[in-house]
């Protein structure tokens, strides 16, 4: 789930697979989220199928915490997930608890604030999905890499609206890419 101008919230989205399979996350009435939509996030777990179990999962522009409890739902060791608005923050931190799930974190911060700074440990996946109106997504990729956020061989998910331009860092090779709407799926692997 991430922000965007134009979308209404459903209400509650599905996790879609693994051991939450058909759980509910609240997803609240605030005029910049938007889901990610349900079609693609299968296709993006069935990518991350073959590297999803005991991974390391970062998810920065959290929203509903979705793709990261998604990600901890399908074996995934653990997941940080950032998101900046407080009272959206304690919503993913109550959904985390409500369904006994003990391996996710969230912290309430900017994202491109934390990402300025080194990790104590590099993630395996990332979910590169921030509010489609900040325009973000270079700029943050830029961080993940400088600043050391990313493994070897690491996925690196990107979200993006059609008409949006990104620039991946030239360690990123695109893998897969699948569109749902007016919304573009992009997976990267980090040569």
């Amino acid at each position: 789930m991430k922000r965007a101008r134009h979308s209404a919230p459903p209400g509650a989205v599905r996790i879609v697979g693994g051991s939450l399979r058909g759980s509910k996350l609240a997803v609240p009435a605030l005029a910049d989220l938007r889901p990610t939509p349900q079609r693609l996030r299968q296709t993006l777990f069935n990518w991350l199928m073959p590297v999803i179990e005991g991974a390391r999962v970062l998810d920065p522009f959290a929203g509903s915490g979705a793709l990261g409890i998604e990600a901890l739902s399908r074996g995934a060791a653990h997941a940080l997930m950032m998101e900046r608005d407080r009272q959206q923050a304690e919503h993913v931190v109550t959904d985390l608890a409500r369904l006994h799930v003990h391996n996710g974190e969230v912290r309430c911060a900017d994202a491109l604030q934390l990402l300025s700074r080194s990790p104590a440990q590099p993630f395996d996946i990332v979910f590169l999905d921030p509010p489609f109106d900040a325009d973000l997504w270079t700029r943050a990729g830029a961080l993940l890499e400088e600043h050391g956020w990313l493994a070897p061989s690491s996925r690196i998910y990107v979200e993006t609206p059609m008409d949006a331009q990104f620039a991946p860092p030239p360690r990123w090779r695109l893998h897969r890419q699948s569109r749902a709407g007016a919304v573009n799926g992009a997976l990267y692997v980090r040569e």
